[in-house]
């Protein structure tokens, strides 16, 4: 696929490292002559210097025969009329933005063939504010990814002494809630993926993956270990899109404080959440942090746009007694460095931002992507098309279909139902078939799997 990314900054970036490895034609277009020498350095693409939204530099990067343009500049309005001047010009197939200021996003008729014409919005802050939020509605989980429509979750969970089924062999979960079905679709044990078998024996510290219906997510959680008490008290540092956010989506059923540095802005924040408490300082002040009784609060969340500012005053919190602290961390570096430490859960803009990119890149009928493990596995939800004689997967059982080597189907959602995946459930045509990959370089056997013989090359 030919791809042109418009913006070499965090999010170009990550985009192109993840696209480059899939034998696409990529070419990022950037005025930053630096950003787009530190690319060609480390990945075999093309680069173009120079603003996105002229006509003249997306000819010079390949827009007349391009399948995709990606504008993900810091600039809303470049990425918008960088995807009018694509219809427009060049009539790329598919134009995908990213327009982060609620002011846009909260008018949708703006973006139709009509008026603005973008086939996909992405808005990072809005995804990265999910993400946050699954994780405090679910105590104790590392991740927390939604499929078909949030009926089905891939939960990811650190296995502690002390729960149900460690020291024991998988089967047994099944054994000890015969009612819930749930299925582990991975696990990882010091950082090397486990194929799980019914007689795979799960030791403390393990990282597994589980996929159950919504309702079921804490009963599976149980047997992995003792169940954390739901969050109350919440401290946001950092009133930004990501904070304010976040703080409005829970403000109803949380206590929350957000804390910001910038007084008008807390002033301005302070209007527009009644329910919130807002605090003018600095996210790192210790005495600020002790006056707002941080040994009580059950989850500090840092998410300024200093790396650093998020990283120290989350390891401040949680110093000072904060039950569960996070922290957004743009670089790639500081997430590695920081996996073990003080600080419970790394959040990665990129890795909540590069799943909704990469399922309009998939080929085949990809309705969902998940990056996981900082991009290294993936979890898809795929539609199965066609009939027994012209697809791979459908009116054959799970058992008989095959699937590349550390791959798993996790679920199947056939229509409003949910089934957990069994050797025996034969796949239907429509159904959504939920899978696992711990090798994201299987993904091209996947696509191949779920594409009807006619688009076979």
């Amino acid at each position: 696929m030919k791809i042109i990314i418009l913006g070499a900054g965090q999010v170009g970036t990550s985009v192109a490292n993840n696209l480059v490895s899939e034998a696409n034609d990529i070419t990022v277009v950037d005025q930053n002559q630096e950003l787009l020498n530190a690319l060609q350095d480390r990945l075999d693409l093309r680069t173009v210097r120079g603003h996105g939204a002229h006509p003249d530099v997306l000819l010079q990067a390949g827009a007349e025969d391009a399948d995709m343009i990606l504008a993900v500049t810091n600039s809303d309005e470049t990425n918008m009329v960088a995807c009018q001047v694509a219809y427009t010009l060049f009539h790329t197939p598919t134009k995908i933005a990213r327009v982060r200021a609620p002011g846009f996003t909260r008018f949708p008729q703006l973006f139709s063939y009509d008026a603005l014409p973008i086939d996909v919005l992405i808005s990072p802050e809005q995804l990265v504010t999910e993400y946050i939020t699954r994780l405090i509605e679910n105590p104790g989980a590392l991740q927390v990814l939604d499929f078909a429509g949030g009926r089905v979750r891939l939960v990811a969970v650190k296995a502690f002494y002390g729960g149900p089924l460690v020291g024991h062999e998988l089967h047994r979960l099944y054994e000890h809630m015969p009612q819930v079905d749930s299925r582990v679709a991975a696990i990882y044990r010091k950082g090397t993926a486990i194929q799980p078998k019914g007689n795979t024996i799960i030791e403390a510290e393990d990282e597994v993956f589980f996929i159950a219906a919504k309702e079921n997510i804490r009963a599976v959680m149980s047997e992995l270990r003792k169940l954390e008490k739901p969050f109350k008290r919440l401290i946001f540092a950092g009133g930004g899109n990501i904070g304010k956010r976040l703080a409005g989506s829970l403000e109803r059923n949380y206590q929350i404080k957000v804390i910001e540095n910038d007084k008008q802005r807390a002033a301005s924040i302070a209007e527009d959440l009644p329910r919130s408490i807002v605090l003018h300082g600095d996210v790192a002040d210790e005495n600020l942090l002790l006056e707002e009784n941080i040994e009580n609060t059950d989850v500090f969340c840092a998410v300024t746009n200093d790396d650093e500012a998020n990283i120290l005053s989350a390891m401040l919190a949680k110093k000072l007694g904060a039950r569960k602290v996070m922290a957004l961390i743009n670089r790639h570096a500081y997430v590695d460095m920081i996996q073990s430490g003080p600080i419970d859960i790394a959040i990665s803009p990129q890795q909540a931002t590069i799943g909704s990119l990469l399922t309009h890149v998939r080929r085949g009928d990809v309705v969902v992507v998940h990056s996981l493990r900082r991009g290294a596995a993936e979890a898809i939800e795929a539609v199965a098309h066609g009939d027994q004689g012209s697809s791979k997967v459908v009116g054959r059982a799970i058992d008989d279909i095959e699937l590349p080597k550390g791959a798993s189907i996790g679920a199947i959602v056939r229509g409003e139902e949910v089934l957990i995946a069994h050797h025996d459930i034969i796949i239907e045509s429509e159904d959504h078939v939920i899978l696992f990959l711990v090798d994201k370089h299987r993904i091209p056997e996947v696509e191949r799997l779920f594409q009807v013989n006619i688009t076979f090359l």
